[in-house]
């Protein structure tokens, strides 16, 4: 399996990648546990049959120390040495720790699609001003843009009528109808 095989630098390359992501303080040096996970799923060790997220944190526990937060390179090594034969079932124990070394080799951490925005209908409903009514309705134009100072101002009108009154005007007309 010659073009399986991948330097132990090429993988260290990586591991030093994720192992900075979202730590400003991180040297590159040694890994947490969130980050082991994020390598593991970014790089499909995780596929969901085989390996699952609880043995990846299960493997991580096993091989840190006892009372440390993280691993070195060494000690990633070696988790992968136990994730590869169960990722890779049927095959010898160097085959599938190649294998598994080239789904990591050349990996960066993902940011894409991480967040996603939340397009909820309440936040649509709340802001369509044709459904305004009162004194809001009167803040924007029949396309739905804003008024401006003119919509929020109290201008004093001294015809009589109550303030936005509609039929302002309509009085002499009805008094001629009757």
């Amino acid at each position: 399996m010659a073009e399986g095989s991948v330097s132990v630098a090429e993988v260290e390359t990586s591991f030093q990648k994720f192992a900075v992501h979202g730590d400003t303080k991180a040297r590159g040096k040694e890994m947490n546990g969130k980050n082991f996970a994020k390598i593991c799923k970014d790089c499909t060790i995780i596929d969901g049959k085989n390996v699952t997220t609880t043995d990846v944190d299960i493997v991580f526990s096993k091989v840190k120390a006892k009372s440390a937060r993280v691993i070195t390179f060494e000690q990633f090594n070696q988790a992968l040495t136990e994730l590869a034969p169960k990722r890779f079932k049927g095959k010898s124990k160097e085959e599938s720790l190649q294998q598994l070394y080239g789904l990591i080799v050349g990996k960066e951490p993902a940011n894409v699609g991480v967040t996603k925005v939340a397009k909820a209908a309440a936040v649509d409903r709340l802001t369509d001003t044709t459904k305004y009514t009162g004194a809001h309705k009167e803040r924007f134009d029949e396309s739905g843009k804003g008024k401006g100072k003119v919509g929020r101002e109290d201008i004093p009108d001294g015809s009589g009528y109550v303030g936005a009154y509609k039929g302002s005007g309509t009085y002499e007309e009805k008094v001629k109808e009757a």
